[in-house]
């Protein structure tokens, strides 16, 4: 296809706005949709951004660790990559539309930025620990919003899956984290 012939998002048809909902028969408000559409999408937008970290990570370790990390980071690249497929079908199922392009995901996340070039593997442990830290405090209360709005679904999305995944996550992360402080201080 010659690149004069590709759409524009001006002139592509748009078959759903972002931000609205298509009709659905799940027995929930549309309220509640609506409500777990937005936090299901920022929840996406975290764990595509933490998602990426893992890769960066993945692709720029090194050191006496780097094959353990290396495997790591790409285990854990795997599972966030997984989640957000998940959550996406969430917001899909719900009506929704989720979000799925790198600007819109920069627009949601409050995620902090890693720098472009190459980090310590301790840095980046320690970023990614900050990360699912975030992605922990930002989940627990949604969950607890989609349980009063009586989105069950969503509830048990985010507690089965986003927090108990980067809780697992963090765990491990953390683990590595405090064998890379105990090398450093070994005589």
């Amino acid at each position: 296809m010659r690149p004069d012939t590709l759409l524009r998002p001006e002139q592509s048809p748009v078959v759903q706005p972002f931000g609205s909902l298509a009709p659905v028969r799940l027995g929930l408000p549309e309220a509640s949709r609506h409500h777990s559409v937005a936090a299901l999408n920022r929840l996406l937008a975290h764990t595509t951004a933490l998602r990426d970290l893992y890769r960066k990570a993945h692709w720029q370790t090194s050191g006496p660790n780097f094959y353990e990390l290396h495997t790591l980071f790409e285990k854990h690249y795997g599972e966030q990559d997984q989640l957000m497929d998940v959550l996406a079908e969430r917001v899909q199922t719900l009506g929704g539309v989720a979000r799925a392009l790198a600007h819109d995901i920069v627009e949601e996340t409050r995620l902090s930025r890693a720098p472009s070039g190459i980090e310590s593997a301790v840095d980046q442990l320690r970023r990614l620990v900050d990360a699912h830290e975030f992605v922990l405090q930002e989940a627990r209360p949604l969950a607890r919003e989609a349980a009063a709005n009586g989105d069950d679904g969503s509830n048990d999305l985010i507690v089965g899956q986003v927090v108990r995944g980067n809780e697992l996550q963090s765990w491990f992360v953390l683990r590595h984290l405090s064998a890379q402080a105990d090398e450093s201080r070994a005589p």
